[in-house]
């Protein structure tokens, strides 16, 4: 795959998934709203990444590697930082059940739109700088 194929690829799959997150919050499903936002940082991060590297992003879900690594973190406004370091929290997939009751009383309606808008907001500045 060239470099270009493996961006593309990334920008397909994040695409989808804030397309996921949106049908989830159509359906009230929280957590994978968050988690679906955090996979779309992720993979943005990911076709940034290859974008600008002549490696391949390292296998990990941490936001902030990526985005150090890739040389992003660096351009980000302190807001976007601040929104970084809080998605990288919905990684829910290997989280205990009481680690997940908790982060669940903190997503509302209201809360989750804000997170897929954000989440919107930083993967445009991203796909921006490509």
């Amino acid at each position: 795959m060239t470099r270009e194929e493996q961006v593309k690829y990334w920008i397909d799959i994040a695409d989808y998934d804030i397309d996921t997150a949106e049908a989830m919050h159509q359906t009230g499903r929280w957590l994978y709203v968050a988690f679906m936002c955090h996979q779309v940082i992720e993979k943005t991060l990911k076709a940034y990444w290859c974008a600008t590297r002549d490696d391949d992003p390292p296998y990990t879900h941490n936001h902030m590697r990526l985005a150090n690594g890739s040389g992003l973190y660096d351009l980000m406004s302190d807001e976007q930082r601040d929104f970084l370091d809080t998605i990288t929290n919905y990684n829910i997939e290997a989280r205990y059940p009481e680690d997940k009751d908790e982060l669940a009383r903190t997503l509302t309606p209201q809360a989750c739109r804000q997170i897929i808008d954000e989440t919107k907001q930083l993967q445009q500045w991203i796909k921006d700088r490509l």
